[in-house]
């Protein structure tokens, strides 16, 4: 019998914890711990070992990045973490991909969108709309870092990994990598989980972040 998803949320209105906890209860995912600061989330995972948090970013005592930051630091077993948010700004969208969130979603997202994400990423995906990649791919190409020295070995990827890293970063599902270039979604899996291998990254979400960070993508290939 398959494991029920286990989730906790971090969120300082109440109304909002509550509202999160009864959209995924309704969809069969098991809310294990509801969290009011960045404290009480952290504790809460130590406690319940949930797959997925979804994370606040504006709490009182320690808020959502750095709570997430101390979940994810130095644990193997961390779960998966979607940063929400009402503040789509691309400094939260940043720091979040770059501390290791799996995802970004703003807090008028539907209640299916919200089943979507955590199943979503609890199976290893990484929750990056177009728009947001977009936005972060035009933020570096206009950084005078974005091309500076590479702190991954993109050397170890072959041709097709790399074209298949560049594409993910510019927000392709697996379908849409599978159509662009003409292979089936079995083995795009297979390039991204190598890739994620030879980098030594957690999720698609990282691949992302270091591809910008790289230059590997930059605003030509955005207009491609």
């Amino acid at each position: 019998m398959t494991q029920p998803l286990r989730v906790v949320v971090a969120d300082d209105q109440a109304l909002v914890r509550s509202g999160f906890a009864m959209i995924l209860m309704s969809e069969g995912i098991e809310v294990v711990a509801e969290a009011a600061n960045g404290l009480e989330a952290v504790e809460a995972v130590r406690r319940t070992r949930p797959d997925v948090v979804l994370m606040d970013i504006r709490m009182p005592e320690l808020d959502g990045l750095e709570a997430m930051r101390r979940i994810l630091d130095g644990n193997p077993d961390a779960p998966r973490v979607i940063i929400l948010t009402t503040f789509d700004l691309d400094q939260y969208v940043y720091a979040a991909l770059s501390g290791g969130a799996s995802g970004f979603l703003l807090k008028d997202v539907t209640p299916e969108q919200l089943a979507g994400a955590v199943r979503m990423v609890r199976n290893g995906d990484a929750l990056l709309a177009p728009g947001i990649t977009r936005r972060l791919v035009e933020r570096f190409a206009r950084s005078d870092t974005a091309a500076g020295t590479l702190h991954r070995d993109l050397a170890a990827l072959t041709p097709r990994e790399v074209e298949v890293m560049r594409l993910l970063a510019r927000g392709l599902s697996n379908a849409e990598l599978a159509e662009t270039l003409h292979l089936s979604e079995a083995t795009v899996k297979t390039h991204v989980a190598r890739i994620l291998g030879k980098l030594g990254l957690r999720d698609r979400a990282q691949v992302v972040v270091v591809a910008y960070e790289t230059g590997l993508v930059s605003a030509a290939d955005r207009q491609a």
